[in-house]
């Protein structure tokens, strides 16, 4: 009978963690996107956040939305509310007019309005008959 051991595949890999310097550690933002005809809709819940505690990018067809929930310096029994650093990236179908993007934070809920760039839009091409 012959015996095989394998040393533990990810040995160096926990090495290279443990010398990397810490940074901070996101977590994701859950977000609802619907599509309407020019624009698209983006929802998602922020509570407890103002406008200027958010960053808001738009570059082509990516939108980057980053922000941080500041925990308190109480002491609870139970804390299931969102704490620490997120940030969600999320590639749009189509390019974004990033001059015209409308975002508003009400009861909790950050809605964001991304309109379709002109090049994005379907065009109707006229037939002409002889």
């Amino acid at each position: 009978m012959t015996l095989y051991i394998q040393p533990y595949p990810y040995r160096r890999m926990v090495r290279r963690w443990a010398q990397m310097p810490e940074q901070p550690e996101y977590r994701s933002l859950n977000v609802n996107v619907r599509e309407e005809d020019d624009t698209y809709i983006l929802s998602a819940l922020v509570p407890g956040l103002k406008a200027e505690e958010l960053n808001i990018q738009v570059l082509e067809n990516v939108v980057s939305i980053e922000g941080e929930y500041r925990p308190e310096e109480t002491e609870y029994l139970l804390n299931e509310l969102p704490h620490g650093n997120f940030r969600r990236a999320l590639r749009m179908p189509a390019e974004i007019q990033a001059d015209k993007v409308e975002a508003k934070i009400t009861d909790g809920v950050l809605t964001l309005t991304l309109p379709k760039a002109e090049s994005a839009k379907p065009k109707r091409i006229n037939i002409s008959v002889n």
